[in-house]
């Protein structure tokens, strides 16, 4: 009986020495690339064509000044991509819950089928209604306005649906009926009593519609014309395309640099919500 003991003992560390060093190696390559990025920002251009070494140079304030005394307003791009991401994720979270708990907690005729329909919209592409919606900004005269890029978030299929399987798992109809019971009115009990228990499911779709706008290049190309009102994909494709004699692949990467670092504040901002968010979310009760 011992020995068993011992030999499922053994079984267990041996399966969690092998878990670390799964995961130690994922981490190391997901890690690797964000090294390689902040390394080759401290290089200069003639420097990255020799070749890559994973020795810093000192190269970084010289990429920053020329980046920033540029042709491209880097830092009014980071602004108009703040803007655009957090009006987005804002949006897209508040608007989706809400239309999920209008789903999980009411019974009406059409639900369904309405259920049904938004999963539908889910599976069409941007680029298969990208040209109708080119058109109805151009007749609402919205083109080169980040208006269109912020108020569609309102409908966000994906992120109502996780907010729907969240719900199911985590809101029971009884917590709702008893806030009606004692008089609360559906707006009162919808932002007090449902959205600090959806917390964790709204910060983990607050993180992937940031940066899903954040890293959106598509659909701002096709609406910003104007340099000031570009958001920083748009300029860093700008600056990767400049010709020979102006290009510097330091600025480059210095530039790509430069855009990552908000979305690591609002993922370390967030990030404790993100495992009990999926947990809870992909569970239904």
């Amino acid at each position: 009986m011992a020995e068993k003991k011992k030999q499922s003992g053994g079984g267990i560390h041996a399966r969690r020495l092998v878990a670390y060093i799964v995961l130690i190696l994922i981490s190391f390559l997901c890690l690797f690339w964000f090294y390689v990025l902040f390394i080759n920002a401290t290089r200069s251009n003639s420097e990255l064509s020799a070749g890559f070494t994973a020795i810093p140079s000192d190269h970084f304030i010289e990429n920053w000044v020329n980046l920033k005394n540029g042709t491209l307003p880097i830092i009014r791009g980071m602004f108009n991509s703040l803007i655009i991401a957090f009006l987005t994720a804002t949006l897209a979270t508040y608007f989706s819950t809400m239309t999920a708990y209008a789903i999980h907690a009411y019974d009406f005729k059409g639900k369904k089928f309405i259920f049904t329909f938004i999963l539908m919209i889910m599976m069409i592409p941007t680029q298969v209604t990208v040209l109708g919606f080119l058109q109805l900004i151009g007749k609402m005269q919205l083109d080169n306005s980040t208006i269109p890029l912020i108020v569609p978030a309102i409908a966000s299929p994906a992120v109502f649906f996780y907010m729907k399987q969240y719900m199911d798992a985590t809101l029971p109809l009884s917590l709702v009926e008893a806030a009606r019971i004692d008089g609360s009115g559906e707006f009162r009990t919808f932002n007090q009593i449902v959205v600090p228990l959806m917390k964790p499911a709204i910060a983990v779709q607050a993180i992937f519609s940031f940066v899903g706008s954040w890293n959106n290049y598509f659909t701002p190309a096709l609406v910003l014309h104007d340099d000031a009102k570009k958001t920083l994909p748009i300029l860093i494709a700008q600056l990767r395309n400049a010709d020979w004699l102006k290009f510097d692949m330091g600025q480059v990467y210095m530039m790509i640099a430069f855009s990552i670092f908000p979305v690591i504040i609002v993922y370390l901002i967030l990030s404790k919500h993100i495992v009990g968010g999926v947990t809870l979310g992909g569970v239904k009760g």
